[in-house]
């Protein structure tokens, strides 16, 4: 090799150890004596030709040369931070937090031993991998999660754990006094607690053990314990819960608005154990009517910082499974001290307004209350009583739901979108065995209750966001929900068309009137869950959030969650931070609170996915005996490895694979959602009605597969 040749590749990488020099010091500018010194470069030689790359990268716009000789990079982009998305061939893309900034490849092996969801430091390389740059994890900055839910193998001399999680692509490996108690096959909870750099594996224990593969309470526990949600409280957490008394003192009754006298009453499911909101009601003198939106005042009995508050934030919500809740605070709270059961004094936060003829507001108040319940109605019992117009508090209940329907109504005008989406249910019997499944209905007494909640949490908002003026707007805790990209909108309304609907796109309030006539229309019909679905997919996710702005699905300017501060974590520091500005506090720092809504939004993700992934294990349980069977089902879902297709009689899920389909080769049509058959043209698309097969069902990985019953 010529003596020029290797001069100039040693300057290559004297210049990427330069530039690294400017990354690796937060990009303080720097002289060519300080780059050499931090490079341990003593000699002159070499000092020259630091110099010399300093001044070739101002010329190049790499460096800027800030003063003689101080020198700065003009744009850090060597090094980018994100997250892993691992994908199933064991490669990864890192999700950049720059929305502008393309995803980084990274190649199995050049991962460093970084997990799905990990925070982590990427060196991105000048080359691309097609449209994606390319580079490789140089630092893990954060787990994403240490412990996993799997299976325990043991041989005599060591133990694996084989984690359930499919993105976790590595068997964890369990030095024997390290099992805990753990037997050969058993379900537990294992955590990382070493990764040696040069081992394959990682090492770990067994946190706990959760019991036989394929038990109802086995199987719930695991799926909580695999998306973070703690299987009980800690007993400091415990301890401080029963520490609160009972009584409410008489000082604090004199603090509050006083509203034992008023008729009030709760209207929850059947099974529900914690009331969060109570309605109370009140004919006025001058023709109007009271209503006042009653909720517990979960922010009085827990004091900021305290073990409980600590283990509600982390948590942020309450887990609904399909066969059990796990609560956000421990029971003496949540169904005891909190819950607003009848004929009990109990300590409200409430929204009061008077309402007239047209459910328009005359007056609206804020403000701490004390409440008796009269009355624990079921949705049943209140349907009942406003269809049949009799039973209990018969004319209240009527005037009450005249005033919903009006506000109901107002909401559409103004552009709010009504999806109805068929809820789920499965009958249990008393092992936890699905034995049924049957479609909840939405009637007018959950619509009642609705429309009030929307009200207080909209009215709400909408009076912090009055306090304080121009750049002094008050810190708060509001519930936004962007706009839907204009692509994914059009997509949707191309699909739509295929069913003969017309989706108006050309604003905002014409695309909630056309999307409001669509799931009118679609009620009751085979492709109302495609299509609702598709819809809710086309739309941005709701999130929390310290910056005001609309609520595109409600069609609101403010919006926030007021009513459930039992269950949500957010609505107690909506509640806290409305009793700090009703009483003159002065604006809260807004950084602090936006931390805690980004949680809050993570935290209710996990848990709809934890739900989620206890409906499809019920699925899978009620199929199993079913295997063989045949069934009609829709099209519900189409990738490029099969289609997802859902039972009409019992909406389960199941999927089809491409490769299982025998009379042509099939691929994956994105634009249009379809699958095609390449020599026969035959074309599956979504929303299709097709009959099936049960083939096989696997409950460990919660998957049901079919096979295509071709006529």
């Amino acid at each position: 090799m010529s003596k020029k040749k290797n001069n100039s590749s040693v300057k290559q990488v004297l210049t990427q150890m330069v530039l690294d020099v400017f990354e690796q010091n937060g990009n303080t500018p720097l002289n060519y004596k300080q780059v050499s010194a931090k490079l341990n470069v003593r000699d002159p030689e070499s000092r020259d030709i630091i110099f010399e790359i300093l001044r070739e990268e101002a010329k190049k716009d790499i460096l800027k040369e800030l003063s003689p000789g101080k020198f700065q990079l003009l744009e850090l982009k060597t090094f980018i931070e994100g997250k892993v998305d691992l994908t199933n061939d064991g490669s990864a893309f890192i999700v950049t937090d720059d929305e502008f900034e393309s995803d980084i490849f990274v190649a199995p092996r050049k991962l460093r031993n970084a997990l799905n969801g990990d925070r982590v430091k990427v060196y991105v390389y000048a080359k691309s991998k097609g449209k994606h740059k390319e580079g490789e994890v140089i630092e893990i900055l954060q787990r994403n999660k240490m412990e996993f839910t799997g299976i325990v193998k043991l041989s005599e001399r060591f133990a694996f754990f084989i984690p359930d999680d499919r993105k976790m692509m590595h068997d964890i490996f369990i030095p024997i006094n390290d099992l805990n108690g753990a037997k050969n096959g058993i379900k537990a909870v294992a955590e990382i607690t070493d990764w040696p750099a040069d081992a394959k594996n990682p090492i770990g224990r067994i946190k706990h053990i959760l019991g036989a593969q394929g038990e109802n309470d086995t199987e719930m526990n695991a799926i909580l314990a695999e998306y973070g949600f703690p299987l009980s409280f800690p007993a400091e957490v415990e301890h401080e819960a029963e520490q609160i008394p009972d009584k409410i003192s008489e000082q604090e009754i004199a603090k509050r608005r006083d509203f034992r006298d008023v008729l009030t009453f709760t209207i929850d499911p059947f099974d529900a154990k914690d009331f969060d909101d109570a309605i109370s009601f009140k004919y006025l003198e001058n023709g109007n009517y009271e209503v006042g939106v009653h909720i517990a005042d979960v922010s009085h009995y827990i004091i900021p910082d305290s073990a409980l508050d600590k283990e509600a934030l982390d948590r942020g919500t309450s887990v609904y499974l399909v066969d059990r809740v796990i609560p956000m605070l421990p029971e003496r709270l949540s169904n005891g001290l909190c819950s607003l059961r009848p004929k009990e004094d109990k300590l409200t936060f409430s929204a009061v307004f008077e309402l007239d003829e047209d459910a328009y507001i005359v007056n609206e108040w804020y403000g701490k209350t004390i409440i008796h319940s009269d009355r624990r109605f079921t949705y049943e019992e209140v349907q009942e009583i406003i269809e049949s117009k009799e039973g209990d508090y018969e004319k209240e209940i009527t005037q009450l739901n005249q005033l919903a329907y009006k506000l109901r109504d107002r909401k559409f005008k103004h552009g709010a979108i009504s999806f109805e989406t068929t809820e789920v249910k499965f009958k249990l019997d008393e092992t936890g065995k699905p034995i049924g499944v049957y479609v909840k209905e939405r009637k007018d007494a959950h619509k009642l209750i609705e429309d009030f909640m929307l009200l207080a949490n909209r009215k709400v908002a909408e009076h912090v966001s009055k306090m304080g003026k121009g750049k002094h707007k008050y810190t708060f805790v509001y519930r936004v929900h962007d706009s839907p990209k204009p692509e994914a909108l059009a997509n949707f309304a191309q699909f739509a068309a295929r069913f003969g609907y017309k989706i108006n796109t050309k604003s905002d309030k014409e695309t909630a009137k056309s999307l409001n006539y669509l799931m009118e229309d679609v009620e009751g019909k085979k492709e109302q869950n495609v299509l609702t679905h598709l819809a809710i997919r086309s739309m941005a996710k709701a999130i929390y959030t310290t910056k005001s702005s609309s609520h595109y699905g409600l069609a609101f300017d403010h919006y926030t969650h007021f009513t459930s501060p039992i269950r949500r974590y957010p609505d107690v520091m909506v509640h806290r931070l409305l009793f700090h500005y009703l009483n003159g506090g002065q604006s809260a720092n807004a950084e602090h609170y936006e931390k805690l809504c980004q949680h809050s939004s993570q935290m209710e993700k996990k848990a709809a996915d934890a739900e989620r992934a206890s409906v499809k294990y019920k699925q899978a349980e009620y199929l199993r005996d079913q295997v063989g069977n045949i069934f009609s089902g829709v099209i519900s879902g189409v990738t490029e490895w099969g289609m997802y297709v859902e039972i009409i009689e019992n909406k389960c899920e199941g999927m089809i694979r491409l490769r299982d389909i025998s009379d042509d080769f099939y691929t994956l049509d994105e634009k249009n959602y379809a699958i095609i058959g390449q020599r026969k043209k035959k074309i599956y698309q979504l929303g299709d009605e097709v009959r099936i097969k049960v083939k096989n069902v696997d409950l460990t990985k919660k998957q049901i597969d079919f096979s295509l019953v071709q006529e």
